[in-house]
């Protein structure tokens, strides 16, 4: 897929004065990140238009995972987090708004909301994240590195009605951090479009199996 393409993505560095490393140490200064989606890509005209409404759970993860620190696997067994920087909010959270987000900005479905907000959703989706991280995997630079295992659920009957697994691996051009950042922005992008698109996809084929 075209770069230009992808969900653009804003990252805004944020200092915060006076917060301490992991592990102690001096107080020092924290860049915290925000990937923002801010628009579709060409793909999304493809997706079925539906008539149901869809909730998203809150997607599940190791605790390393479940927090604002930025994970990186610099070898195979060693999984670390980048000092002095965080993303603004947990990675689960970062893909939940993220794929909220696309779905909604889509218009293809009449209703759609985290689980939290009350909805009565026809389907649930949810998610799981295996990995969020920058991986060297043995080269030089890091790879950011998503992979995210999806359900989505008949709300009435509580069927699995599809599954599926996604990847996106997009290279950092540096090791510096601003220079990884920019690689989760785009794997996040595409994920996203991935999953949303998935969704409406699977719902409508279920819809339609279903029917009389």
């Amino acid at each position: 897929m075209n770069i230009q393409q992808t969900l653009s993505a804003l990252c805004l560095p944020i200092l915060l004065a006076g917060c301490a490393l992991l592990g102690g140490g001096k107080p020092r200064h924290i860049t915290v990140y925000t990937p923002l989606a801010t628009q579709l890509d060409s793909s999304s005209a493809q997706w079925p238009q539906v008539d149901w409404q869809l909730g998203i759970a809150k997607p599940a993860a190791e605790r390393m995972l479940d927090s604002p620190r930025i994970a990186v696997r610099p070898q195979a067994q060693q999984l670390q987090v980048y000092r002095g920087a965080t993303w603004s909010m947990p990675a689960t959270d970062l893909l939940e708004t993220s794929v909220l987000r696309v779905l909604e900005d889509s218009g293809k479905a009449p209703g759609v909301a985290r689980l939290s907000s009350g909805l009565r959703a026809d389907y649930r989706l949810l998610l799981d994240i295996r990995r969020f991280e920058a991986d060297y995997a043995g080269h030089d630079l890091p790879q950011a590195t998503l992979v995210v295992s999806a359900k989505l659920l008949h709300s009435q009957s509580q069927r699995v009605v599809a599954s599926q697994t996604f990847n996106q691996v997009v290279p950092a051009t540096g090791t510096a951090l601003d220079q990884v950042i920019p690689a989760f922005e785009q794997a996040l992008s595409r994920i996203s479009h991935d999953i949303a698109g998935w969704s409406l996809a699977s719902g409508q084929a279920a819809q339609a199996a279903a029917a009389p």
